[in-house]
């Protein structure tokens, strides 16, 4: 291996520069030569401080995820940082990029921190289904007190280095537009601690910040409260608390042992070897195998929307969001001033949440601009339709897009269910026709389903890729057919939901089992929410008859929440959903009409059909190519349909559990109910029969 750290002196400084690109990840062999470093520098008496900088374009970016799954190799990080921060020369951390995880906790080792003001820290590993394994839920309460630590460690979300040094994190900010160095500044920091004889400061002798919340342990237990009541079903929030009041307990060494004891606990479960399988996913979601390398994304700097409903707006705000400009077409006069208006109450209700003002409204609504001729497309890079699933429709506009849009423009559907590739044989330029399938409410889901047509171009799917990412989106690329992935999984999910309640369970039971389960909102409750209109009219353009107990509740006026009337009933203004007496009468009605015998649906089996139905629709997905990998399955599930992270996506949820268990309670399901779309496909059979895994493929 290359050596990845030096040591250069700059007038009796020793700077310790690391270099292990990409990140600068703490991988074994970094964490050797830092050990190294460290101690050379302290040996030599010629040496009166350190200073710890990286090259390239991040500080250490955190622990390197891939040896997570290996034997430990030391030094082991803790040590490392213990060694660090033992030393008996000031060391000066010097902050750029991102200091993340273990990195951070790098910095936390050493005595001060000089940051550029661009670099942004922070403890993200919550969000791998862990926690800080290596003394920041020790340091970070003594530095700051627990309760903002808990902030930061249970949210893992990073802050800027002006956030820092206002909480007392950062001991120096360089101005990088005002021509700061940041090297130079460590080492002038440096010489400064010596001439000065400023105290070595080693975080873990710090008591103050906890010694007041150590007389008042209900103020960090209420605040850790609320913290936890956003992380239901999640172990790690819950570890990260209790170790950060170990904090405030118990000596740190002891403090120190039982994180570690929390970490390894952690990282032999369930829920982090699901988050961190999301982790990997995602990154693999965002590459197409036959893409070829030389393929560029076409440069996207104005775009245009066309339908000024919830959805055209939601994706005009995620684009205005990124600082794009965003033309909103709707050639209903009054549907644009709707959907401008709606727009514009959606940024004044989040300024009023988070306290921006006026002035940040104006900005992003000043980057979407109104129009009712589809003549303004013209100079669009990228075009988003968004109109209702209505083919005749999108045939026809695709159709005038042909004509109206410049050569080289990206043309977009946001169809949820259509066959793209019929979209896109309304246009002369087939290979400039792409899916991109948002999902509601457009301008805060994170999901992109990218649909490839048969003869999508790679320019194309490479724009609608990039561009997907630059609004902060995580695309994933599918095939087509009815549904694509998503929704094609959620209708094998609905049928088992309507075959349930035709059997005699209850909406209150299905969602529960789902909730409990992990979910967040039950499958009635949600179509409640979303308007069971949306879906029986999406039934109805194809003649689907899966779902006929919510088709019945549509045809009676009774879309959910907005009427009041759903599932469950709605008392003006409430969201909270009551049972419905006559609802009962309905759905045993139906179930008589189609001869199902009614009975008691246990949950398990209720969870089982339900979990079950999906993997095995998603089996038929891959065995189809529709999905490039399983994992791609799991990424759009949680990304877009809120599948519980802890799980990982229905596909990892189902090598968990077994093919072979999965395989088998289908077919015990298919023949009980009489269901044959519950047998199992053929690529879940054949893992079932060979003792294989999704995950393997």
């Amino acid at each position: 291996m290359a050596q990845v750290v030096g040591i250069e002196i700059e007038d009796g400084v020793a700077v310790i520069v690391a270099d292990n690109p990409p990140v600068n990840a703490l991988s074994a062999d970094m964490r050797n030569e830092l050990m190294w470093a460290i101690e050379t520098a302290e040996a030599d008496d010629d040496v009166t401080a350190i200073v710890v900088h990286c090259a390239g374009r991040t500080f250490f970016a955190g622990a390197d995820i891939r040896e997570f799954d290996k034997p430990p190799a030391p030094p082991m990080l803790p040590d490392l940082i213990d060694r660090i921060e033992a030393s008996s020369k000031p060391v000066i951390a010097a902050l750029h990029g991102t200091a993340l995880g273990g990195g951070f906790e790098v910095a936390l080792g050493c005595h001060f921190r000089v940051a550029v003001a661009s670099a942004k820290m922070g403890l993200p590993e919550v969000k791998l289904g862990l926690l800080p394994g290596a003394g920041g839920t020790q340091r970070l309460p003594r530095l700051i007190g627990p309760q903002k630590a808990a902030d930061m460690i249970v949210s893992g979300d990073p802050i800027p280095a002006g956030k820092a040094l206002e909480l007392g994190i950062v001991d120096e900010i360089v101005d990088e537009g005002s021509g700061g160095d940041l090297r130079a500044a460590a080492v002038a920091f440096a010489k400064k601690a010596v001439v000065e004889e400023l105290p070595i400061r080693r975080i873990s002798q710090i008591d103050d910040g906890i010694a007041a919340a150590r007389s008042d342990m209900a103020a960090f237990d209420e605040h850790a409260a609320g913290l936890l009541a956003r992380k239901k079903g999640l172990d790690a929030p819950r570890a990260c608390i209790d170790s950060v009041k170990n904090a405030i307990l118990l000596p740190f060494a002891e403090g120190l042992v039982k994180e570690r004891e929390f970490f390894m606990e952690l990282k032999n479960g369930v829920q982090s070897a699901a988050q961190r399988h999301l982790f990997f996913a995602e990154r693999a979601a965002q590459r197409v195998d036959d893409m070829p390398k030389d393929v560029k994304p076409g440069k996207v700097d104005k775009v245009a929307v066309i339908g000024a409903g919830t959805m055209g707006g939601g994706i005009a705000m995620a684009f205005a969001n990124a600082g794009i400009a965003a033309t909103l077409i709707d050639v209903k006069a009054d549907a644009l001033e709707r959907g401008l208006a709606t727009i514009r109450k959606n940024y004044e209700r989040t300024a009023a949440r988070s306290g921006k003002g006026e002035d940040w409204v104006n900005e992003r609504v000043a980057r979407i601009t109104g129009a009712d001729s589809l003549q303004a497309v013209s100079d669009a890079d990228l075009i988003v339709e968004a109109v209702f699933e209505d083919m005749a429709l999108k045939k026809q506009i695709f159709g005038d897009l042909d004509r109206l849009s410049k050569p080289g423009a990206v043309l977009a559907t946001n169809t949820s269910t259509l066959d793209v590739d019929e979209i896109a044989a309304a246009t002369g330029r087939p290979e400039s026709v792409v899916g991109m399938h948002f999902f509601s409410p457009a301008n805060v889901m994170r999901l992109v389903e990218v649909v490839r047509g048969a003869k999508t171009g790679f320019e194309a799917l490479s724009t609608a890729i990039a561009v997907s990412k630059q609004i902060g989106k995580v695309p994933v690329t599918v095939g087509v057919c009815h549904g694509f992935v998503g929704n094609r999984m959620l209708y094998a999910r609905t049928r088992q939901v309507e075959r349930a309640m035709l059997e005699g369970g209850s909406p209150q039971a299905i969602d529960k089992a789902m909730t409990d389960f992990g979910f967040a909102m039950g499958p009635l409750a949600v179509s409640d929410l979303a308007g069971i209109d949306v879906g029986w009219r999406a039934r109805k353009q194809v003649g689907s008859t899966i779902a006929p107990v919510a088709d019945a509740l549509a045809e009676m006026g009774r879309f959910g929440q907005k009427t009041g009337r759903g599932f469950y009933l709605y008392s003006e203004g409430s969201r909270r959903g009551e049972p419905d007496p006559d609802l009962n009468a309905l759905i045993a009605g139906i179930a008589a009409e189609k001869g199902v015998t009614r009975r008691e649906v246990p949950e398990t089996e209720i969870v089982e059909r339900l979990i079950f139905a999906m993997v095995n629709e998603g089996a038929r997905i891959l065995e189809e190519g529709i999905a490039a990998r399983s994992s791609d399955i799991d990424v759009i599930w949680v990304f877009g349909y809120g599948w519980p992270v802890q799980r990982g996506g229905p596909m990892f949820h189902a090598d968990q559990v077994g093919a072979g268990v999965v395989a088998g309670r289908l077919s015990e399901l298919a023949e009980a109910c009489g269901d044959e779309t519950l047998q199992p496909a053929p690529l879940l059979a054949k893992l079932a029969a060979d003792g294989g895994t999704f995950g393997k493929l």
